[in-house]
């Protein structure tokens, strides 16, 4: 099935990878890099937050509660204020995301079970991050609650959470296996769309018309060497993740890789498309940026795909990130059976053959 012809333009375009220098620097050192700036800058969780404190009260509850919040591992610094001056101060000069305030009676109306109010002001400009600090010292005051009157407590009822696959909700857990789709769909196409655009560059472009070559052994020449950095970089990063970072692999990794192998597939498809258009490689590069950043932002990693308008969900069931995104964090995560992990690869397959399809042709067309 490999002839001597096909093997030569394989081996012709390995060459051209490796020899060229600014192919070798993005082919593993970038994808590392990204994997550990990624994994420990993108996260949702907010921490290393200041908190006011106006405490008119000082009795033992407003101090109870002073005493956990500044126990928090969330919590970098409780800073006592003064006056309801002080507060709105804080507030507005964003020294702290939030501000307690406890009235003189605070302990006094919780001990005769009167029940008392705790003052709590946000900065409304960080919208995200205060939702999320809000949940944070809802809970730390409802622990506080519970203390005072347990007999109360248990008679409301309250609800027992379990959080499977990621029982202690480590948000590197979540992040790790969605890189893999998102860094490996950067690196296959930086690699993929310089290919027919280094030759145009370069002027060897006619060359490759007149060689003995057929259309489809130049094609598959080109696309192979950036499937196979694409799956050397996904395999570097299956084996970091639960080595490095602590991220469970449960599932099939031979199921795995018949996805890995699609999802490349239809990258190369999306990169050979952008090479054949383009006359430079710097206009290769700018097309691949072009593609990369909508191709991320749909894909899931960010925000659910279940969250955009329903335009924007049917454009995204053309992205194979958003299929390959899916399948790696069942794969880590969920041990995602056979029969889900094959519905999640043919649209993989249906995406990689109309990309390679019209690649094809306008690369046929190019040639003639």
């Amino acid at each position: 099935m490999i002839g001597p012809r096909l093997l030569a333009i394989i081996r012709k375009e390995i060459l051209a990878v490796l020899r060229d220098p600014r192919a070798r620097l993005i082919l593993i050192a970038p994808p590392l890099i990204q994997l550990f700036l990624f994994g420990f800058a993108s996260t949702m969780e907010v921490n290393n937050i200041r908190v006011g404190i106006l405490d008119l009260d000082g009795g033992r509850w407003s101090r109870e509660i002073v005493e956990r919040l500044a126990g928090s591992p969330n919590v970098r610094e409780v800073l006592p204020l003064h006056s309801d001056a002080a507060l709105r101060e804080a507030i507005d000069r964003q020294k702290v995301i939030v501000a307690l305030r406890f009235d003189p009676n605070f302990s006094a109306d919780v001990a005769s079970g009167r029940g008392a109010v705790v003052g709590a002001v946000f900065d409304g400009r960080r919208s995200n991050a205060a939702q999320i600090v809000s949940s944070y010292i809802n809970q730390i005051t409802m622990n506080v609650g519970a203390m005072t009157s347990p007999r109360a407590f248990a008679m409301t009822g309250g609800t027992v959470a379990t959080h499977w696959f990621n029982p202690n909700l480590e948000y590197m857990w979540f992040v790790m296996p969605a890189l893999i789709a998102v860094i490996g769909a950067v690196s296959a196409l930086a690699v993929v769309s310089q290919s027919v655009a280094r030759e145009r560059e370069l002027g060897t472009f006619d060359q490759l018309m007149v060689s003995p070559l057929r259309t489809h052994e130049i094609l598959i020449g080109k696309m192979l060497p950036p499937m196979l950095v694409g799956g050397l970089n996904a395999t570097l990063f299956v084996v970091l993740l639960p080595t490095v970072f602590g991220v469970p692999l449960t599932g099939s990794l031979l199921l795995f890789y018949v996805a890995l192998f699609f999802y490349l597939l239809a990258l190369t498809g999306i990169g050979m498309l952008i090479s054949i258009v383009s006359m430079t490689q710097q206009q290769a590069f700018l097309g691949m940026f072009s593609v990369t950043v909508p191709l991320v932002i749909l894909s899931g990693y960010a925000s659910p795909i279940d969250n955009m308008p329903g335009w924007l969900q049917v454009i995204a069931w053309a992205n194979p990130a958003a299929w390959f995104l899916t399948i790696s964090e069942a794969t880590f995560l969920k041990a995602m059976p056979a029969g889900q992990v094959l519905n999640l690869t043919w649209p993989l397959a249906v995406i990689a053959m109309v990309t390679l399809v019209a690649a094809s042709a306008l690369f046929r067309m190019r040639m003639e």
